[in-house]
């Protein structure tokens, strides 16, 4: 299992949501990723997903 980091932000910068998860591949990370995205209802905010060594595998602006 790998930590992914997901942070979302407003339009003033300020972190919303900035928390870590698991998973087994990046591919999994991006379903967990959109998945917690959608539950707290950041969808639409500034957002982004990074792997353990910084590689954005989500973000949206």
């Amino acid at each position: 299992m790998r930590t992914y980091a997901l942070t979302v932000f407003d339009q003033s910068g300020e972190k919303l949501l900035d928390e870590s998860f698991t998973a087994s591949t990046d591919d999994e990370a991006k379903t967990v990723g959109h998945a917690r995205l959608e539950e707290a209802g950041f969808q639409e905010h500034t957002h982004r997903c990074v792997t353990p060594e910084a590689k954005l595998i989500l973000f949206h602006r």
